[in-house]
């Protein structure tokens, strides 16, 4: 009997890694997600509105367009100026994981690399010193037995 087919435990699937599984969606976070979708929908619909708006009020022929059009190019520069500040950040962001990578993590893996190599020479040590031999005197002893057996000065098992 299959003692795997017996045993009380559930077994995790054998092809795949053990992923646990997801907690059950509650009602609270259920009404969440839709309050969320309804949001946004509604906030899309009153996009679309305002711009439909905005189009048919610069479509009147007595619309002073040329004020919006400051107020627009001023809006633009404004949003540049916050774009070049982003980019600041992850410039002097960018330039922190690589002094991270440069100072902490490549000592580390040549660290790491070190002691391989040092588990490498103690493993082939071990193998040459250790290893070997008692192999070598299991031969030489399994072949004794075997003489002494042929001999006829004991007897086989």
């Amino acid at each position: 009997m299959n003692s795997e087919a017996t045993s009380l435990e559930p077994q995790p699937p054998k092809n795949s890694e053990f992923v646990p599984e997801k907690p059950p969606v509650t009602q609270e976070e259920l009404r969440q997600r839709q309050i969320a979708i309804a949001g946004l929908v509604v906030g899309v619909i009153i996009l679309l509105a305002l711009l439909i708006t905005a189009v048919i009020y610069l479509s009147l022929p007595d619309t002073n367009t040329e004020r919006i059009r400051d107020i627009m190019i001023i809006i633009m520069a404004l949003e540049f100026m916050f774009l070049g500040i982003a980019m600041l950040v992850l410039i002097v962001q960018l330039a922190t994981l690589i002094n991270l990578l440069q100072n902490e993590v490549i000592p580390i893996i040549e660290s790491t690399n070190e002691t391989a190599n040092t588990l490498r020479g103690t493993t082939e040590f071990l193998s040459d010193h250790l290893t070997e031999p008692v192999i070598k005197l299991n031969q030489y002893l399994a072949g004794l037995m075997r003489l002494t057996e042929l001999i006829g000065l004991t007897r086989k098992r």
